[in-house]
């Protein structure tokens, strides 16, 4: 019999943690994450925003925000933007600046963002990873209960490829997958209103049923989510706003499809395997 790991403590105040990871860079996670945040937010949810991609943190642009936090006694206040609690490390070391960090400097930097940060009372804590299968989500998998993991992807085969490989990794550190996005499914053609599939068609939905994992949807590659991200004005924060956006709308329905997973995931319980 395997001995058993070690339990991983729980975070006060915080019902659900969500992991947004990907294979590889370029596929769009950070975007994700930061809409998925603020449509859960226009959803009435109270959502905190983990930027644990510490070597390129772009949650600070994507969310035009960048001043120091501010400390108090010993815990650190995140920084608010259209209702969302946000702590990265685009914060603590802003500009072009590297970060040249090994992983026990990783584990401690996102143990203090988890742990020392006065995230308060969520519902949700969405963490958008490193691209890879590096030291950060091993820390997050050896210390922290993740409700699950969700993994982006585009349709083309390179990305799947990767996509594979973080779906077997949280696989294998135990954290449930609420499910994979393809991201930058297609594009409208401005003029004619013609469907362009740039990376493939269909290569995230048939890899999620391969994997037997659940696919929360296609996102098109939208003009408009690029810029808006760019300008520090996501396409999600309209919805906060009270506008409409046809823009937005892709995130509000990947949003209801994540929180039904969390459910699905929580009424599931653990389960215990005992091998000889």
């Amino acid at each position: 019999m395997h001995p058993q790991a070690p339990p991983k403590t729980p975070i006060a105040g915080i019902r659900n943690i969500v992991a947004v990871g990907s294979g590889k860079g370029g596929v769009g996670k950070t975007t994700v994450s930061v809409n998925l945040a603020l449509a859960l937010a226009a959803m009435g949810r109270r959502v905190g925003l983990l930027d644990a991609d510490v070597y390129g943190p772009n949650v600070p642009l994507m969310m035009g925000i960048n001043r120091p936090p501010r400390a108090n006694e010993e815990r650190i206040e995140p920084l608010t933007k259209h209702g969302v609690r946000i702590m990265s490390m685009g914060f603590l070391n802003p500009g072009d600046k590297p970060l040249i960090w090994r992983g026990p400097m990783l584990h401690s930097a996102i143990q203090q963002f988890l742990r020392n940060v006065d995230w308060g009372e969520l519902d949700y804590l969405i963490i958008d990873l490193p691209p890879g299968t590096g030291d950060v989500a091993l820390s997050l998998a050896q210390s922290t209960p993740i409700t699950g993991a969700v993994v982006v992807t585009t349709p083309s085969g390179v990305s799947l490829e990767d996509a594979r490989k973080a779906i077997n990794m949280f696989a294998q550190v135990r954290i449930p997958m609420l499910g994979l996005v393809e991201n930058m499914s297609y594009l409208i053609a401005p003029v004619s209103g013609e469907r362009i599939d740039v990376f493939g068609e269909g290569g995230g939905k048939k890899t999620a049923e391969q994997m037997d994992i659940a696919f929360l949807g296609e996102l098109a590659l939208d003009p408009e989510v690029r810029a808006s991200g760019d300008r520090g004005e996501p396409v999600a924060s309209r919805l906060i706003k009270g506008t409409g956006d046809a823009h937005a709308q892709p995130f509000v329905e990947l949003a209801k499809r994540i929180e039904e997973r969390c459910l699905e995931v929580a009424s599931s319980g653990p389960s215990i395997t005992i091998e000889d």
